[in-house]
This record gives structure tokens, sequence and C-alpha cells, in this order.
């Protein structure tokens, strides 16, 4: 009983890790993440069975292009937010109530619900896998549901050995995970049925991922002529992007560096765009697991979903030059060059395809009202993050 419970622990912790990766890798334990956890993404994103694992299934570098992508992520910080509270509170109970030896804690949520704790990490980790939206980690989100149903019920069999009378008593009028009468309705009695229910939630689950994704790749405010598809990593520098797209390509040290019937996608942002290194290696200070803001990234991250995203560098305290070079002038920008290959169809949102391969190419920086070009260099063909999956959107 102790291995077992031990291994939903540790299962449980493995999930919590990966949501938490983004967090991790910018914090001081981004090389342990690098030498023990990132193997796992890296080798599933090498073969095509696994590679949607590591893939996202929602807007995670650029910022939602319409209301209803908005909406969701605003959801993930509630639910991780409200969900950590509920632990919390519940946790904070139990523990008073042992040691002030008041007994069992059956007031506020335990009247009602016999596992609050449980239900309050779950609500949470769905928030973690709407902030970091790998399909890894949703698939981790539904191992964990069935562990946590499994230690429940391994832990209401030994209240029951122990407290024959008033635990049956209590489960009489309490639910496990929602209060009784709506569990009834909802949660079949016999093990086959709740069987049968946890599969039609995972294809809920993993159909939905795969929906939003599609969603999202089919609203993304794009510029397609020909091989090249571009993405504004701000909705707000669409217009821009639109007019004056076609005679940045015209340039003659752009062309230089394009290879007629490659396809590439082209990143459209600010120079100091703060999410830059998941698409590029542009540069050291945009390497931010080496910085360790993780307490303003966390605060940013969960309190402010858009704020670092559309503010530039400056919001998560970038090197000042970094910053002083994105507001040097309102209309500069950043265009990242990324060479795509692996995919037959000619759709601009095949760039995208989960089975596609990107390297970055070149940078170029511009002024888009003079056309000016400020800086122009070849970059390696790794991102800031290495070999690591990174986000494509």
């Amino acid at each position: 009983m102790k291995k077992s419970k031990a291994l939903f622990s540790s299962a449980i912790v493995l999930y919590f890790i990966i949501a938490l990766e983004f967090l991790i890798m910018i914090s001081p334990f981004a090389g342990f993440f690098y030498a023990v956890f990132n193997p796992l993404l890296i080798a599933a994103g090498e073969y095509p069975a696994t590679r949607w694992l590591s893939a996202f299934f929602l807007p995670h570098m650029v910022v939602p292009p319409d209301g209803f992508l908005k909406f969701i992520r605003v959801t993930g910080s509630v639910l991780l937010v409200g969900g950590m509270a509920v632990f919390l509170v519940c946790a904070l109970q139990v523990y008073a109530h042992k040691l002030l030896k008041m007994g069992a804690a059956l007031r506020g949520l335990y009247s009602a619900l016999r596992h609050p704790q449980y239900l309050g990490l779950g609500v949470a980790s769905l928030g973690l896998a709407i902030l970091w939206p790998r399909f890894l980690v949703a698939v981790l989100w539904l191992v964990m549901l069935l562990l946590y149903y499994l230690l429940a019920m391994d832990e209401e069999r030994r209240m029951l050995r122990a407290y024959p009378e008033t635990y049956a008593a209590y489960m009489e009028k309490s639910g496990m995970f929602l209060p009784r009468r709506i569990e009834q309705r909802v949660l079949p009695a016999s093990g086959v049925g709740r069987g049968a229910a946890f599969v039609l939630i995972a294809v809920l689950v993993l159909g939905g991922a795969f929906a939003l994704r599609n969603y999202t790749v089919k609203h993304l405010p794009l510029w397609a002529d020909g091989n090249v598809v571009a993405l504004a990593v701000n909705p707000d520098d669409a217009g821009m992007m639109d007019y004056r797209l076609p005679e940045v390509l015209r340039l003659p040290d752009v062309r230089a560096r394009m290879t007629d019937g490659q396809r590439y996608l082209v990143y459209f942002l600010p120079a100091d765009y703060i999410m830059q290194g998941l698409i590029a290696d542009t540069g050291a200070e945009w390497r931010l697991y080496k910085q360790h803001h993780t307490l303003s990234m966390i605060t940013d991250w969960v309190l402010h979903p858009f704020g670092h995203l559309t503010e530039g560098g400056h919001t998560m305290h970038s090197p000042s030059g970094a910053a002083a070079h994105g507001a040097a002038g309102g209309m500069e920008r950043r265009l990242v060059f990324v060479k795509v290959s692996g995919t037959t169809s000619q759709t601009p949102f095949d760039v995208f395809a989960i089975e596609a391969e990107r390297s970055p190419q070149f940078m170029l920086d511009v002024d888009i009202h003079t056309l000016t070009v400020r800086e122009l260099k070849d970059l390696p063909k790794q991102t800031a993050w290495a070999n690591v999956p990174t986000p494509v959107f």
C-alpha cells in the first residue's frame, strides 16, 4: 500500500514539474530540469507517433488573436488561483484539526465533499494545462485525475475499516469530488461505468485540445504570399505587417539570404519582444532561463497574462540595452526568418503543422516607416532553449 501511494505521489509530482516547465526553465532549477526532464520532451519530438505530445494547443508566445482565446487564457489563471486557494484552505483546516485534536474535519467543503483537496488540485492543474498548453500536460492531467480517484478510493477503504459506522454515515451524505446529488447524476455507480466515463473524459479533453489548436492556427494574424507566411505576434501589428512586408522581402540583403522554392515562416515582432528566445537564439539577453526572474515571471504569467507579451522586454527586467533598443523607434520591428520543411501542402496553415520541421535562419531589425535596416544577422539553427521543443505560436 505504501508503494502504491508513493507511485501515485510521484506521478502527480511529475505532472506539476512538466506543467510548471516554463517557470522552472527560468528559475535556478533550470540546469536540473534540462538534465532530467527535457530529454523526455526531446525524445517525444523525434518520433512521428509521439511528436504531438510536445506540441502546443493554445497560443503561448503570441498574444491570443481573439476574445475567445483570451477568455480561455484568463480562465487558466482563474482556475489555477482558485484551485490552489481551495487546496490551501482545506489543507489548513485538516492540519488545524490534527494539531488541536478536534477530530476529523467535517465542516466547510468537507461537509459536502470527502476529497476537496484533490478537487482543488485537479482544478488548479487544469489551469496549469491552459497556462502551459502542451498536449503532454493535458495527457498527464488525465493520468493525475485517474490517480486521484484511485488514491481516494484507497483512503476510503482504510477509513471504512477504521471507522465503519461513522465514515459510512458520512459517505451517505457527501460526495467524493462533487456534491452527492450532482455526483449521483453524472457519475455511474459501477466500476465499468466509471471506467467508461473516464474514457469519455479523455476523448473530450484530447479532442478538445486538438480542436483548440486548429482554431488557434486558423485565427492567427497571418500574411502569406507564395512560399512565405508571416505571423504578427501582436495582432495590433497585423496591419503594419500586411502593408510593409512585401517591400521588406524585396530588400537585396533579404533576398540574398532566401532560397527559391524554400518555405519560410517569418515572425513579425517588436525588437524587445520578451518571448523571442522561443523562436530563435537572437541574443543572450533573451535566454530567460539564465536570468532567474522566477517571482516576477510567476506574477506576470498568472496575474497579468498579456502584459509581458504586449509591453516589451522591460516588463521582465530585461537588460536596459535591449529595452532601449526596442524603444528607440516606435516603428522598428524585428523579423525572424524560420525555414520550414517536412510538409507537402502549400496552405499557409501548414507551416504550423506538428510534423513540420522549423529551423531559424536569420533576423532583420528594420524601421518599418523608412525601411532602414538597423541590424541583419544569421542565426543558429536552434532556439535559445537549444533542442527543446518550443511553441510555434
